[in-house]
Formats: structure tokens, C-alpha cells, sequence
């Protein structure tokens, strides 16, 4: 998977070379390229704004200067993303779906935006991470870079993502570690078990229990076998 991210602020990407994103970078599971859209301005003074016909606040990008720097890395199979509040809020199934493309271009806006023209042109799909304003683009492109990254095969170890949350419709069921005790609070006693069929049990239990809890909402899109809507039944009545 190769991302192409096309920005004002390359600099601002620094963290995303860190962790499980940073280690698939340097084993080539994924390739990360910085595009500076400044590196595009024909002004001697590398300037690629300007004030929005019409009147209003703020600065926009120009459009020439956004096509340009596309035309550099777009190929034949490049799937362009504008990450705008205006687009469909990222979820699960999106990080799914875009996993599966070779080439993704990821533009991000600056300032009041970018030329109406520009985006028609180029633009396959606008993408937000949720229903408020940043003053950019970079931090949502490093929130797709990071959920799609983890399906990239290689990136994580096979069957990590098979059991999360919202991986199967519900959130995940809690997890712990050593010591035993914490706090006067022991680890559940199944989990100690050895017995793998009561673990799994109590797991979808406890996951069904979490999600009606913390987002009941998923539950309406949750593909729920008779056996679990039983036991969510049992859970509401708690």
C-alpha cells in the first residue's frame, strides 16, 4: 500500500513514523511520501493562497498549484481522498474497504480550504473523522493512514484485527494482565481456567455486555446468532 500525502505541513507528519506504522514503513509493507503542495507555487515567494472570490474570511489554496502537485504521484490505480468535515465520517467498514487499494492520495486542506475546481477534479471520495472543524487535513490523514495501515497484511500479527472492537459488530471485552491482584481486584477467575470454550463464552458475554452498555447503537447493525440475542435479552433485564 502506498500513501501519498499532499500538505502544506509535511512536518507535521513526524509521529506517524513512530510505533507498528513506523516498523511496516521500514519492512515495506507500507510506503509513506510526503508531498509538499508548496514545492508547486510558481511565486517566487512559494505563495499558494488567495482571497475567495465573493468575499468572506480567511485564505484559500489555489487550485493550479493542488493539481500540480497531483500530477506528480497520481497512477493509473490512485484513489484520491480529500479529508474535509464535509465528507462521510470514517468508520470500520471504510478502513476495511480502503485497505484493499494499492494506491491512495490523501489531500489535505488548509486555511478556509481549497478551490471548488481543484476538488471536482480530482477528487474520488472526501473522508472526515468526525462532525467538528481542525484547522487542517493532517491530523485526519494520519488517523487513516494509522486504522488502514493495521490491514495491510504484515502489518500486525495474522488474526489481530479479527477480534477488537467493532470487528465483528460489537466492542471488545476487557482484557488484563499480571499481577493477579491489582488493587485488592483479581483477574477473573475464568481467565484463569485453562478451559477455552467457558473463555470464549464469557468473552462474548462480557463484549455483548459492553456494547449495550457504552454503544447500544452498534447493536442495531450487529449480526447477532439467536444464542446472543438471548443473552442481550438477559443483559437488559440486569
Amino acid at each position: 500500500m502506498r500513501f501519498d500525502i499532499l500538505t502544506l505541513f509535511p512536518e507535521m507528519f513526524e509521529p506517524i513514523k513512530q510505533s507498528i506504522v513506523g516498523r511496516a514503513t521500514k519492512k515495506n509493507f507500507i510506503d509513506i511520501n510526503l508531498v509538499n503542495i508548496r514545492d508547486f507555487s510558481k511565486d517566487k515567494h512559494k505563495k499558494v493562497d488567495d482571497t475567495p472570490y465573493g468575499g468572506g474570511a480567511g485564505m484559500l489554496i489555489q487550485p493550479n498549484v493542488v493539481y500540480d502537485c497531483y500530477k506528480s504521484v497520481k497512477s493509473d490505480k490512485s484513489r484520491v481522498i480529500y479529508l474535509s468535515p464535509q465528507g462521510k465520517t470514517l468508520n470500520q467498514d471504510k478502513v476495511v474497504e480502503l485497505a484493499k487499494e494499492e494506491h491512495l492520495i490523501l489531500l489535505c486542506g488548509h486555511y478556509e480550504g481549497i478551490d471548488q475546481r481543484v476538488i471536482d477534479k480530482i477528487v474520488d471520495e472526501e473522508i472526515s473523522i468526525g462532525d467538528y472543524v481542525l484547522t487542517g487535513g493532517e491530523i485526519p490523514a494520519m488517523v487513516l493512514i494509522d486504522s488502514v495501515s493495521r490491514y495491510i497484511d504484515g502489518v500486525l500479527a495474522e488474526n489481530s484485527t479479527k477480534i477488537e472492537s467493532f470487528s465483528n459488530g460489537l466492542l471488545e471485552y476487557p482484557q488484563y494482565t499480571r499481577p493477579e491482584v491489582f488493587e485488592g481486584i483479581e483477574v477473573p477467575k475464568i481467565l484463569k481456567s485453562g478451559h477455552h470454550k467457558n473463555i470464549d463464552k464469557w468473552r462474548k458475554e462480557e463484549s455483548l455486555k459492553i456494547t449495550y452498555k457504552k454503544r447500544p447503537d452498534l447493536l442495531e447493525k450487529a449480526n447477532l446468532s439467536e444464542e446472543d440475542k438471548k443473552k442481550l435479552e438477559n443483559i437488559k433485564k440486569i
